[in-house]
């Protein structure tokens, strides 16, 4: 477990890591990275990401928050958390006309002063209940109860009607519903004992005023279903009255508050907390490895916070050991873990390559959150307040899903994006969480040569590794499929599925034969029909008895020379790797080959240059065989580390196979990140299936609106809210008033007018393609983002020198 396959013998690992170019220089212990100047001037800031130490940096809150947020040190803001905005005018308005309308009416209903007032009484009672000529006044106690109830029904509407015309339950909703719990229920409950002090007056002490006619008309309407007060003489009955107003009273707090779920969390809470037991671990801070300590690894713990306190653990080493402590829970191989750290400390599980950092860093980066932070949202209008003046980070979690990057020359892709993205995949790899294969061109610097364990520089001589061209596969249909992929996977004249077959013909002969792939000059000439080169191959098959090769071979052959013939664009793709700069690769050197399957079973960190000027078409063949490759390689088993691949120029790389193969890396825990100058560099006819297949997608500033369009089609619309004003010139028809109207325009010089103002909802596109090519700004990217968990951050700005 600690090796790896590292300390083990050359070639007796079963998946063996490569050897790096050149060995790493790793101290015991490692030195704190140093201090990186502040872009905003001259002061300082410390390293990650702004503290002084790993204790501290460590102990700092990461809270959840949506995709694309920065989360080391991100605290939701308060209105966010609330979820509420803030109150519009209109709202207090309608909060305070009803409320004064209903004491207005309810006054002159106490005082008999609104007409026709007791009609309904009337009308509903029987006559001999009132004295003859007036309008309400009662001959006995009937006639007096039913003006109870008459008052208590007229209250009950008013208070509903107060309730629905005005905007009380958007205020409820704003200062108590949006509230976190314990405090909403808090509120609630106050509001509900204010409410029954005016119920039931006499229960409080110091309470003077009048009870409000809840009460009252209840009793008094049970006395007249009744037909006298005896059913009162009973106490069991008037304090079940009691407790039933009490109840009709509480019940709308208690579902403001959410009285019962806040219920049900405690006793949750509680039944956790007795099942933990008195022995559980009191909350401590993440430096001192609460998690170590929660499962009664207490001597490792101890080891790990002294290590941490002494500075001789970094954020690497950190995120290293929680990614093992997290492995050897699933594996159930804890007593491993405490062995290996009390004997190794806070060196255990180096990475195979034994570097515990990289030789410099450019980027903020959290790994414990697996993010690198690119820029700033900014607090634009249509950006939700969660994302203002927020950093804007990645990670696997949204890398899972891909990324699409387009932009011009010069707009910042590699130092904005690829760069930060690949060191902090390649940060990552040294915790032991993901795998990352940089694809670039010669001279663009993705990180030093020392921050990867494989460099692989097609057509330097001075190159320590070879590319296989197969993948390491013992397929021979897998290798041609890729292959082929690689080949001919551009060309629309030409059928992948065809081209896999006649590769397929070639190598499976050649497998059986010599016990491997043929070299690529070996194969052009296979492809070419070269007679001797057939006949070797040919007579090689009949004396060993493989008939079945046989008998593929001869399928190729009849195949040669025809119209429909695909090996002749094969040879001819092929004639682009078989030229004097790469004679000594693709398996004809003495070259370590490497293959990328590696990467699968490894968290390898490799780095492919790509041939300089002079063989662009070489270039791009090869970045469209190393994706297709990457597609294979992941595919097969399941493995804990992420898989990433980085193509600095995805120019001519994407075909219909590899954009079907790129919507299945989201299950197989990989991803791609592609930068393009134009999407006219993709064929037309897969415009819409790349943007389909991608999740995250990001428009750099100088994109063109042809670029522009594309985007907007894929991020769709959304509805908004307009406001239309329309002046309309007032015509006076009174001589006074025409009068005051044209002094009124002889000295303004403006014609009297009012404004007419609708409001509306209007669906518009997110983002348009004039507003991407023009609207933004030098250094600023729209950033689109989704989850490997199906989480949505919407096409925001993002200002990539914040």
């Amino acid at each position: 477990m600690d090796s790896d396959g590292t300390q083990d013998a050359r070639g007796t690992h079963s998946t063996p890591v490569p050897r790096p170019a050149m060995p790493p220089e790793a101290p015991a212990v490692p030195p704190r990275p140093a201090r990186a100047p502040d872009a905003r001037g001259g002061r300082e800031r410390p390293w990650q990401p702004g503290s002084g130490s790993v204790a501290e940096w460590l102990n700092e809150p990461r809270s959840a928050a949506r995709p694309g947020i920065w989360r080391f040190g991100y605290r939701l803001p308060k209105a966010a958390q609330s979820g509420a905005e803030r109150l519009a005018p209109v709202t207090v308005v309608g909060l305070l006309v009803p409320l004064v309308v209903a004491l207005l009416v309810w006054s002159l209903w106490r005082r008999g002063a609104i007409p026709y007032q007791f009609s309904l009484l009337r009308l509903f009672t029987p006559d001999d209940w009132w004295w003859g000529g007036t309008l309400a006044s009662a001959k006995d106690w009937h006639g007096q109860e039913a003006l109870v109830v008459y008052n208590g029904l007229f209250f009950a509407v008013l208070v509903y009607a107060m309730g629905r015309l005005g905007s009380w339950p958007d205020i409820v909703r704003h200062f108590v519903g949006g509230r976190p719990q314990p405090g909403r229920a808090l509120l609630a409950a106050l509001g509900a004992l204010v409410t029954l002090s005016f119920v039931f007056p006499s229960a409080f002490p110091g309470v003077s005023w009048d009870a409000l006619p809840v009460v009252a008309p209840l009793f008094s309407l049970v006395a007249l279903i009744s037909g006298g007060f005896d059913l009162f003489t009973s106490v069991l009955f008037t304090d079940g009255l009691y407790t039933v107003v009490t109840l009709l009273v509480l019940w709308p707090f208690a579902r403001v508050g959410d009285w019962w779920g806040y219920l049900r969390e405690r006793l949750a809470a509680r039944g956790a907390t007795a099942q933990q037991g008195p022995t559980a671990a009191p909350d401590r801070p993440r430096a001192e490895w609460p998690e170590l300590r929660r499962a009664g690894q207490h001597e490792a713990a101890d080891l790990l916070t002294a290590e941490v306190a002494g500075h001789r653990m970094n954020d690497v080493d950190c995120a290293r050991l929680e990614h093992a402590w997290t492995v050897a829970r699933q594996d159930g191989s804890v007593q491993t873990f405490r062995d290996t750290v009390l004997r190794q400390g806070g060196a255990s599980w180096t990475h195979p390559s034994g570097a515990r950092d990289l030789p410099r860093r450019a980027a903020d980066h959290d790994l414990l959150a697996g993010q690198v932070r690119l820029g700033r949202w900014v607090a634009a209008e249509r950006a939700p307040r969660a994302y203002h003046d927020v950093g804007a980070a990645l990670g696997p979690d949204v890398l899972g899903t891909s990324l699409l990057a387009i932009g011009p020359s010069g707009a910042g892709k590699t130092r904005h994006l690829i760069e930060p993205v690949t060191e902090s995949l390649a940060l990552q790899a040294l915790t032991g969480r993901c795998a990352v294969v940089a694809v670039c061109a010669a001279g663009t610097r993705l990180g030093a040569d020392s921050a990867f364990d494989v460099v692989v520089r097609i057509g330097d001589p001075t190159s320590v590794h070879d590319l296989d061209p197969y993948a390491e596969s013992e397929d021979p249909d897998e290798a041609a499929a890729v292959l082929a992929e690689g080949l001919v996977g551009d060309l629309d004249t030409v059928g992948s599925q065809s081209a896999a077959t006649a590769l397929a013909q070639l190598l499976g002969p050649y497998r059986a034969v010599h016990g491997r792939f043929p070299t690529l000059p070996v194969l052009r000439e296979l492809l070419e029909g070269e007679p001797s080169a057939l006949s070797a191959l040919k007579d090689a098959l009949a004396s060993g008895g493989h008939t079945v090769m046989h008998r593929e071979l001869e399928a190729r052959i009849r195949q040669m020379g025809s119209p429909a013939d695909v090996g002749r664009a094969l040879a001819d793709r092929l004639a682009l790797l078989n030229r004097p700069a790469f004679s000594e690769f693709f398996g004809s050197g003495d070259t370590r080959p490497f293959s990328l399957r590696a990467v699968a079973h490894h968290p390898l960190r490799v780095r492919i240059d790509l041939p300089e000027q002079g063989h662009e078409e070489a270039a791009r063949l090869l970045t469209r065989l190393v994706l297709a490759q990457f597609g294979a390689v992941v595919r097969g088993g399941k493995r804990r580390h992420f898989a990433c691949l980085v193509l600095d120029d995805a120019t001519g790389a994407v075909t219909a196979e590899s954009v079907r193969r790129i919507q299945r890396l989201r299950s197989q825990n990989a991803g791609v990140v592609l930068a393009l100058r134009t999407i006219g560099d993709v064929p037309e006819a897969l415009h819409g299936p790349l943007y389909g297949a991608i999740g995250c997608r990001m428009a750099f500033s100088g994109v063109t609106t042809w670029d522009g369009s594309r985007f907007a089609q894929t991020w769709g619309t959304e509805w908004v809210e307009t406001r239309e004003v329309a002046k309309h010139t007032v015509f006076a028809d009174q001589p006074m008033t025409r009068l005051i109207h044209a002094l009124r325009k002889l000295v303004t010089g403006k014609a009297v007018t009012t404004d007419a103002v609708t409001v509306r909802q209007v669906e518009r596109e997110r983002w348009s393609a004039s507003e991407l090519a023009h609207s933004v700004p030098p250094g600023h990217a729209v950033l689109s983002l989704t989850s490997v968990d199906g989480e949505h951050a919407p096409p925001l700005l993002v200002d990539l020198r914040g």
